[in-house]
């Protein structure tokens, strides 16, 4: 009989520990009823601001180095009341919404939004790298961090997770005020920011010229950081950056990670990788004696 894969991250309850990241495959319900059909255990959804964001000129995604991805698409979405009233047309799908803003005001209002659709929960982006004001420069102000979580966790009874990335301060005292405040888990990390510049024409690639870095040369920063905030303990983690395998996400449940959040390795529209990585983790547990996530979670701290 196969082992479970079922997990919990704080209050929120999974089938399986991989979930979509936000920002990937856009917001169709059609495809966010598919992945979960692949074993995705939940799918969390671009990020949403108050109103409709255009995001920026092409080139917004480029390849990068070692199987890397550069994304500058500047937020762009639908804004959170039209998306609500998306997800009030396909009831059965379940997912996290994604919110953006820089204030605690905006995020009460979108929440407001979601109050009649299907939702398990919110992730806060608190660190996008590459839009102003809404971005890294809100992680970087633990005050505000510790007030918009705040302000949602009185808005809506759902689990609230804080996304975290790297800015100018240290994104250690951004968990903190974060879990001060109230937040269910904590989602690590962000895309990185990044450039790239064409030798040729000697101009940055990406219309932003800057961008997220994600993929496989982050995962080892990722990692570090999963690890890190497992050793401070107090609040159940959601690793990503870089994660295509199931060894990949093994070694993130080891270092402390709850569940696992799946980005780059989509592109092209492999949505079987749920499945695949779903299937390794299984056959890990079966092979080391685990009858659980939860006894797996944290044990390279142990070691």
């Amino acid at each position: 009989m196969p082992v479970p894969l079922s997990t919990n991250v704080g209050p929120l309850e999974l089938e399986s520990p991989t979930m979509l990241a936000s920002g990937i495959l856009g917001i169709s319900t059609e495809v966010f009823g598919r992945i979960l059909g692949e074993g995705a255990g939940a799918v969390v959804t671009k990020s949403l601001s108050t109103e409709p964001w255009e995001g920026y000129a092409n080139p917004t995604v480029i390849g990068a180095d070692n199987g890397g991805m550069l994304n500058a698409v500047g937020l762009s979405n639908p804004g959170a009341a039209e998306f609500a009233s998306m997800l009030k047309k396909s009831p059965d799908v379940p997912v996290i919404v994604s919110l953006v803003g820089s204030a605690e005001p905006d995020f009460e209002a979108m929440v407001s939004e979601f109050k009649d659709c299907n939702v398990i929960g919110y992730e806060l982006n608190l660190s996008c790298p590459h839009v102003a004001k809404v971005g890294l420069e809100v992680g970087d102000d633990v005050e505000l961090v510790g007030r918009i979580v705040g302000a949602v966790k009185r808005a809506t009874p759902s689990p609230v997770m804080a996304k975290v990335g790297l800015g100018s301060a240290n994104y250690m005292d951004t968990v903190t005020a974060a879990v001060d405040a109230g937040a269910d888990a904590i989602t690590a990390i962000n895309t990185i920011r990044a450039m790239a510049i064409d030798a040729d024409t000697a101009v940055p690639v990406l219309s932003n010229k800057f961008g997220g870095l994600s993929g496989a040369p982050i995962k080892p920063i990722a990692l570090r950081c999963v690890y890190e905030i497992a050793e401070r303990g107090g609040i159940p983690i959601i690793g990503c950056g870089g994660i295509s395998t199931w060894r990949d996400a093994v070694e993130f449940i080891l270092a402390g990670a709850s569940a696992v959040q799946i980005g780059s390795a989509l592109s092209g529209g492999r949505t079987g990788v749920f499945s695949q990585v779903n299937a390794g983790i299984g056959r890990y547990m079966e092979q080391k004696g685990h009858s659980a996530i939860s006894g797996m979670v944290g044990l390279a701290a142990k070691s």
